[in-house]
């Protein structure tokens, strides 16, 4: 008998032993938006590239796990609805975590439907197109990044003193259509700057494209989407104002409630990259002007706070 219980015991040993090789070679998989530079690009033919694809790097391999990285595509319009996608996604199992995810009391809620489409993916079928997901519920990680709004400034405007959002006053103001900048500027002072709003249609009108020719003044936009501008037009002649709204989110990456042992073994990873500098270098390395996580950690309800400010 005691042979037996001997052979038993070294038989889970051999067990457990086998189920730690088989989940470091599991990878870690993450979903990245394709086309959001300096954060996250992917292109044909071309090594993926960004901010958030050098952090994931880094944390699968303080995980001991190779990185599998599941491009998606994120629609730019009104009917978008990034918490859904990202919902989708992660309950569909297409990746564990979803990078560069805006942290909102409001992105973190319950869904209101129990079923979602999927975004365009990198693999999809036509099958996938088609069908809804049964969706779950988000938990976040720790920030690993501040992502404000900026006001970029056309060549008509350059070297304006912006302080506040009332000293855009007198200038040709462009924003999209739905956009977090539009409600900013259309509520700004019960509406003062109003009459000097031009409208665009988010992935259809060129919002930058139309500061730089000069047909508007200013916009107000984010951080690293200016960044990534300023990178593929280095002779651009838009500048930056200096000038971040008050109201802003930190980005850092969400999973499900379920699986709370994987967003702790994230948490410990981002803490220790931190503390080591590299988050702070991995920006510098993608071309992003890196600002570190600021409190509160996750942003409550921003459209209250716009309104009354």
């Amino acid at each position: 008998m005691r042979g037996r219980r001997v052979a038993w015991s070294v038989a889970a040993v051999l067990s457990a032993m086998a189920s730690v090789a088989l989940a470091a070679d599991d990878p870690l998989k993450v979903c990245l938006d394709e086309d959001r530079p300096p954060l996250s690009v992917h292109r044909r033919d071309k090594p993926d590239a960004g901010f958030d694809v050098l952090l994931a790097q880094a944390i699968a391999e303080r995980m001991g796990r190779p990185l599998k990285i599941q491009w998606f595509e994120s629609r730019l319009d009104e009917d978008s609805s990034p918490q859904l996608e990202a919902n989708a996604l992660l309950s569909d199992g297409r990746c564990s975590l979803v990078g560069g995810y805006a942290l909102t009391q409001d992105s973190l809620v319950a869904p209101g439907m129990k079923t979602a489409r999927l975004p365009g993916f990198a693999g999809a079928t036509r099958d996938d197109r088609r069908r809804r997901v049964p969706l779950g519920v988000l938990a976040p990680s720790q920030p690993y990044i501040y992502s404000p709004m900026t006001v970029v400034l056309g060549p008509k405007a350059r070297g304006r003193k912006v302080g506040d959002i009332g000293d855009l006053a007198g200038l040709r103001l462009a924003i999209e259509s739905g956009s977090l900048g539009d409600a900013i500027l259309m509520t700004f002072d019960k509406g003062r700057l109003i009459d000097n709003i031009t409208h665009l249609v988010p992935g259809r009108d060129d919002l930058l494209g139309g500061l730089e020719r000069g047909d508007h003044d200013a916009t107000l936009i984010d951080l690293a989407r200016f960044d990534a501008h300023r990178a593929a037009h280095p002779d651009t002649a838009i500048t930056a104002s200096g000038y971040y709204y008050p109201i802003g989110a930190n980005r850092g990456y969400v999973g499900l409630a379920s699986d709370g042992a994987l967003i702790a073994a994230v948490n410990k990873a981002l803490t220790e990259l931190t503390a080591s500098g590299k988050i702070a270098e991995f920006g510098k390395q993608a071309g992003l002007t890196y600002l570190p996580p600021r409190e509160p950690a996750i942003l409550g309800d921003v459209w209250t706070k716009i309104i009354q400010r």
